[in-house]
């Protein structure tokens, strides 16, 4: 998965009338500059003012996830999410949308606050492979002497972890719930 800023979040936005026309005029919308769906889409009506009830083409976009976003729709859920995880840096936002495609997670049906309530409980942290977290596990969980640490087999520590009680993907490491 492409790595996903919401705070950046754009739309490329012209119409059906005028693409079926041959015209590809547009505009690139900066999501944050609206608080909501429909202040957003009141800017796409003063844009295309000079088409009567204008179906809305979005030819492009940027840090916009699948999931929240289509050629002809918006999630109602976006600014939600956008807000949801506007104090997460971009490491961090980008594990929490690993998990949820890793979840499966449909936006529209979850609550927003409950999800990255939910990721929160779940996110370890980012790791650069299984032995590094195994290695933080032991620092963490276990009081072993050094000659100890040097003998341990943190690779075959590290199989168990991930056998049933963890999962990794792209670094970002997540307890299995």
């Amino acid at each position: 998965m492409e790595a996903v800023t919401l705070s950046e979040a754009k739309i490329y936005v012209g119409t059906y009338g005028k693409y079926n026309a041959g015209s590809i005029f547009s505009k690139w919308f900066d999501l944050s500059d609206y608080s909501d769906k429909e202040e957003f889409y009141e800017a796409c009506r003063e844009l295309h003012k000079d088409e009567e009830d204008a179906e809305y083409m979005f030819q492009d976009w940027e840090n916009i996830p699948d999931g929240l976003i289509g050629e002809s729709w918006l999630s109602e859920k976006f600014f939600d999410l956008r807000d949801a995880v506007e104090d997460f840096d971009d490491s961090r936002q980008e594990a929490f949308f690993t998990w949820c495609n890793y979840k499966g997670y449909d936006f529209d049906d979850k609550d927003a606050a409950d999800l990255v309530s939910s990721f929160e409980d779940e996110y370890q942290g980012e790791y650069d492979d299984e032995e590094d977290f195994a290695y933080q596990i032991i620092e963490e969980c276990y009081d072993l002497p050094e000659f100890a640490k040097t003998d341990f087999d943190y690779a075959k520590f590290a199989r168990d972890l991930f056998c049933g009680d963890y999962w990794i993907d792209n670094g970002f490491v997540f307890r299995c719930a």
